[in-house]
């Protein structure tokens, strides 16, 4: 069955329900995709698994794609391992309430990704029992993936790319486009913004102020050597033999005499005057 084949054959199981059916992108890779109510998603699903002609047996992933202000999208992919092909199945829950039915009992597979979905964008899964934290600290609060989610690293930080997004190469033309979670300038820290003043997606700000980024000194020019002190800057040195100033008035003048039979700072060392030996009587004459 094509892509298209499959969207039909799906729409005609579920009439007289509003379903509408596409295919999505990917060429080779394209899978039908059938936007179903909310209130008919654990049917569309059943329907997709126990269908002959389909037969989506296979439960591969669910996910959510954060809309902004038009809610969120809830995304099912199914396989079939007889036919060898895909299926896209897609709701959409309000932002206010985004809450839909769990297909756990239909896919026991489901349960890890139904609680991912709902720690990371916030969208409950009705009768699913045991949405507990999967991936994130039980102290964490937020969803990080959806779009007003402040991303404070790219506050305290500025944008690691040469360019920010929107600006262009010869620049100018356009003004630069702040990415979803980075807030405004001024707008992070302790005073609260009102809700839509910057943009789609904020409101309401607050926390700790963001720290300042750290200025270090300009680098000089390739082939540019520092500028060295002037003459006179630089303390001068002791010649060689010169002691310091604090050194001079230590001399042998300024010494305390040290006890008796040592000698004194510089003096050579004096010992009691050498006495010769007596000549002794020489040979008499007569012992010749």
């Amino acid at each position: 069955m094509t892509p298209e084949e499959i969207g039909q054959r799906l729409v005609a199981l579920l009439a007289p329900v509003e379903a509408t059916a596409s295919v999505s992108g990917g060429q080779r890779y394209a899978r039908a995709t059938v936007d179903v109510p909310v209130a008919s998603w654990r049917d569309a699903v059943r329907a997709a698994r126990d269908d002959a002609e389909l037969h989506g047996d296979f439960f591969d992933w669910l996910s959510a794609v954060d809309e902004l202000a038009e809610g969120f999208d809830v995304v099912v992919h199914l396989w079939s391992t007889r036919h060898r092909h895909g299926l896209l199945l897609r709701t959409r829950v309000p932002r206010e309430t985004p809450v839909v039915a769990s297909i756990v009992d239909l896919f026991p597979g489901a349960a890890w990704h139904e609680r991912e979905t709902y720690e990371m964008f916030g969208v409950s899964f009705d009768g699913h029992g045991e949405l507990r934290p999967l991936l994130l600290p039980p102290e964490f609060e937020g969803h990080p993936l959806r779009k007003e989610f402040v991303l404070a690293s790219r506050v305290a930080k500025p944008w690691p790319g040469a360019k920010e997004p929107g600006e262009s190469e010869a620049g100018g033309g356009r003004r630069p486009v702040r990415p979803p979670g980075v807030p405004a300038p001024g707008e992070w820290g302790s005073t609260p913004t009102p809700a839509g003043a910057a943009g789609a997606g904020e409101g309401p700000r607050g926390g700790t102020p963001a720290r300042p980024a750290r200025e270090r000194p300009a680098r000089p020019a390739p082939g540019e050597r520092p500028a060295r002190p002037a003459t006179g800057e630089r303390p001068a040195r002791p010649t060689t033999g010169e002691r310091p100033a604090g050194e001079r008035s230590a001399g042998p003048a300024a010494a305390e005499p040290g006890p008796p039979g040592r000698p004194l700072p510089g003096e050579r060392p004096t010992g009691p005057p050498r006495q010769e030996p007596a000549p002794g009587p020489g040979p008499e004459e007569g012992d010749a």
